[in-house]
């Protein structure tokens, strides 16, 4: 099976599908994504743009998924930053805080009004 994201104005996914393999068969025998696309413009309209996204993330980086943005770019799918402050690492398509977390083996936070790391205690959990 094949997934297609289909996106918005902005590049935004709005929809991932899951359309046959058969769907995506070239007159050459080959699977071809703009044969995808082909399909899912039939079932939504010609006037909407997707995408292919791969489960296994073997390409495009990560798997689309509501709200994240397809950069032309990177061609890859980007979740949305789960913070003002932290950084997209362009290699892996991912937001990475701009401190690492520790490596102390305790459970912490990100407090963006700090931009540090908090540690979760156990009353935090109660």
């Amino acid at each position: 099976m094949a997934h297609f994201a289909q996106l918005d104005e902005n590049n935004v996914v709005l929809q991932v599908i899951v359309v046959s393999n058969d769907e995506l068969i070239a007159p050459d025998g080959s699977e071809s994504e703009l044969k995808g696309i082909e399909f899912c413009q039939l079932l939504f309209g010609a006037d909407t743009v997707w995408k292919q996204t791969s489960y296994n993330k073997k390409f495009r980086k990560n798997y689309a998924g509501l709200g994240f943005t397809y950069d032309a770019g990177l061609d890859a799918f980007v979740p949305p930053s789960p913070y003002p402050s932290w950084l997209l690492n362009t290699d892996i398509a991912q937001w990475e805080s701009p401190i690492p977390y520790p490596s102390d083996g305790k459970r912490y936070r990100w407090d963006e009004s700090t931009l540090s790391w908090v540690e979760i205690l156990l009353e935090d959990i109660e």
